[in-house]
């Protein structure tokens, strides 16, 4: 039964995904076989050719069940503007997104962490509201204009760090895993490590000022809330160290709450990586996403939107079984259940 049960949910959202993904190109204004053929136009030969290629000539539900059985294989057809298979491209640029999402979600969580735990240990102090009004401000300000300030001081002004890209040219890497801190470390380039270090610091820095907020705020909230439990009011009575109790029963049992706050933020830096992606000339799916959606190009569009919500899932998944790992309460609640 339970097997059961997980594979209709599998399959249901699966064919949500496939639902949305095909829907949402279809509903942005412009004609892709218009922009295939430009502004000087075509034959109606030629016209129809163009459609049925993209499969617009069939009925809209025959096309949906067309596409929804090609992305089960990962077969998304061809882009109308680089003539490449869209999943040969994906393979190239998804994992620029994911290094570019790790490592803002490392320093994030790490920085959001430490303030969190000192807003809660320095409750309605200075320390507290500054942690919080700090982190608020940067998830505040707005992407573009916040990365446009960091290209302006720490690129145009100091020049320490580089613009936009994502390595030097000079370096020339070998795609094995499409992780350049990988690919880089395989092929024995320590140069090329330290530049993909440097040209990743500031994009890296902009997009994790978005979950920052996010971690700082649940973080606090987590460790005030388990604070006030009796076990911990027993622990203090039986006196033992502060940070015994800190680390062993307050933090422990804030960390389901606190893991459910970085997958929601892993999940958003994942597919909410556009803006910065743009910003700094970052080769990755938001950029991709951006540019097809410019050119109409249905099978990118299509298959991004598709990836994204799928890693979405993935990514959610993975935080709930590991939210039961840390939490065998929880699990066996599930169990019971």
């Amino acid at each position: 039964m339970f097997i059961v049960k997980g594979l209709l949910k599998v399959i249901g959202y699966f064919l949500f995904i496939s639902l949305m993904s095909f829907s949402i190109i279809r509903l942005i204004p412009g004609d892709p076989v218009q922009h295939i053929i430009g502004e000087r136009g075509a034959s109606e030969e030629r016209v129809a050719e163009i459609k049925k290629n993209l499969g617009l000539d069939q009925p809209v539900p025959v096309q949906f069940l067309k596409f929804t059985a090609n992305a089960a294989v990962g077969d998304f057809g061809e882009s109308t503007v680089s003539k490449q298979p869209v999943l040969s491209e994906f393979k190239v640029l998804w994992p620029a997104t994911v290094e570019l999402a790790l490592v803002a979600l490392l320093w994030s969580s790490l920085v959001g962490l430490a303030l969190g735990m000192l807003a809660a240990v320095k409750r309605n102090s200075f320390w507290d509201y500054g942690a919080v009004s700090l982190s608020t401000l940067g998830f505040a300000m707005p992407i573009f204009w916040w990365g446009l300030i960091v290209i302006f001081f720490f690129s145009v002004k100091l020049g320490i760090f580089p613009v936009s890209g994502r390595i030097d040219v000079m370096f020339d890497v070998p795609f094995k895993t499409g992780f350049y801190f990988i690919d880089t470390l395989l092929s024995g380039q320590w140069d090329a490590f330290a530049s993909a270090a440097k040209y990743i610091v500031l994009p890296a820095f902009v997009l994790g000022t978005v979950p920052l907020a996010l971690i700082v705020r649940v973080s606090r909230a987590a460790i005030i809330d388990v604070a006030e439990e009796d076990y911990v009011r027993t622990a203090r009575a039986k006196g033992l160290p502060y940070k015994a109790i800190l680390f062993k029963h307050i933090f422990k049992n804030a960390l389901p709450q606190i893991l459910t706050s970085l997958g929601l933020a892993l999940g958003q830096l994942l597919t909410g990586a556009i803006l910065t992606e743009t910003l700094f000339s970052w080769p990755g799916m938001g950029r991709w996403i951006i540019k097809s959606i410019e050119a109409r190009d249905y099978p990118v569009v299509q298959a991004g939107v598709f990836y994204s919500m799928l890693i979405i899932i993935i990514v959610n998944w993975i935080t709930d079984e590991s939210v039961k790992i840390v939490s065998p309460k929880l699990r066996d609640q599930q169990r019971g259940g």
